[in-house]
């Protein structure tokens, strides 16, 4: 087994363009954190694992996501660990990744993460313009990122990573070298950008609709994203998957292992869960899943994947990769077939320009990467 990804769905406030699954009320926290350790515990009791250490999976990192983990009190954070700790065997060299908003990041938590095994911090900061922070609903300022920024580095981490955003409609090409320049500058050891996208039923959707703000547009968006590869290859980090950079040695594991199709566990209302040949997923709804968990029911769906289905889930996400799609792996594990036809399939996106061929691995080019999606939709079974 890879990882276990922790769902905490709780907010100060709602970002205008997130859909993600979470609340601003906090009403329920307490309750809803004893319903994730009891999730856990049942999930481990289905599987049939005991309490003896070696016959607990093995946990290789573990992701709080959300939603706003950094929301919790230590308190609450150590019952979720406890409950790790007697469920699995966690490896002693585990990364333990926590997302956090720069508003949340004070010398006293940052101890207390570390204390509590906290290794590794994904920072929400998006931008470092305060207009464009305000635009987007956020709860902290530029001078709250760069605080928390030196606070990290002198708490004593050195494994940690900055969320920014590109494409908005007030983010000029200018104002984004500023942002990508902050953070390098501080040598952040891993950086994720993300282009701006209008998800349907977020209030970004709702006032572009309604002309109160100004839609993406497409083509800054694919400018701005060139950019920033030509910058972050210029400042010697990896480009290793479409949206993330990393110094080397610095990629994130836990968001590897979704990229190279290994298992792990979902805990927490809206989280997912594969085990390389079924999809699982909790009911995205605190109440209801608070009201299961008390049951000792567990809310979820699922869904068995046919072979076609794996493959192109295999050729979705190692597409991403700078590794590419290894047609060896594809043969060995779907058949000569499957390999054949996918070859085939690449090679108008070889004459354009887009895929290259190396060492028996279809990768994209700086070219297709813009294209990331639309080119593996294409290919798919």
């Amino acid at each position: 087994m890879s990882g276990i990804y922790i769902h905490i769905p709780f907010c100060k406030q709602a970002c205008h363009y997130c859909n993600f699954h979470f609340s601003t009320s906090t009403a329920l926290k307490k309750d809803l954190i004893a319903a994730l350790v009891k999730e856990i515990c049942l999930t481990t009791a289905i599987s049939g694992h005991t309490t003896v250490n070696n016959d607990k999976e093995t946990c290789e990192t573990i992701y709080y996501g959300g939603g706003t983990p950094s929301i919790l009190e230590i308190e609450e954070l150590s019952m979720v660990f406890d409950a790790l700790h007697k469920n699995f065997l966690i490896k002693e060299d585990a990364e333990i990744t926590l997302e956090a908003n720069p508003d949340d990041i004070t010398p006293g938590k940052l101890k207390q993460w570390r204390s509590a095994g906290i290794n590794r911090l994904s920072v929400g900061i998006q931008s470092f313009s305060d207009e464009e922070l305000r635009w987007m609903n956020r709860a902290h300022t530029g001078a709250d990122s760069l605080k928390c920024i030196e606070d990290i580095k002198h708490a004593g981490f050195t494994n940690y990573s900055i969320d920014l955003i590109y494409g908005s409609s007030l983010l000029s090409n200018e104002k984004w070298k500023e942002n990508v320049h902050t953070v390098l500058k501080h040598r952040v050891p891993h950086i994720s950008c993300y282009a701006l996208t209008v998800e349907p039923k977020t209030a970004l959707n709702k006032m572009i609709a309604q002309n109160k703000k100004a839609a993406v547009d497409p083509e800054r968006q694919a400018e701005q994203f060139l950019l920033l590869m030509d910058w972050m290859e210029e400042a010697g980090y990896e480009h290793y998957e479409i949206s993330n950079f990393a110094l080397p040695g610095m990629r994130s594991k836990h968001n590897s292992s979704y990229w190279q199709g290994t298992t792990y566990y979902g805990f927490g209302p809206s989280a997912h869960a594969y085990d390389g040949k079924r999809r699982k997923w909790n009911i995205a709804n605190n109440a209801l899943y608070i009201k299961s968990l008390q049951k000792d029911c567990i809310p979820f769906e699922e869904e068995l994947l046919t072979m076609n289905q794996q493959l192109n889930e295999y050729i979705m996400t190692s597409l991403r990769t700078m590794e590419g799609v290894n047609l060896e792996r594809v043969q060995v594990l779907f058949g000569e077939k499957y390999s054949a036809g996918l070859l085939r399939a690449s090679e108008k996106y070889t004459r354009t320009n887009h895929l290259e061929i190396k060492e028996s691995k279809l990768i994209l080019t700086k070219a297709g990467k813009l294209f990331a999606d639309g080119i593996a939709a294409d290919l798919f079974f």
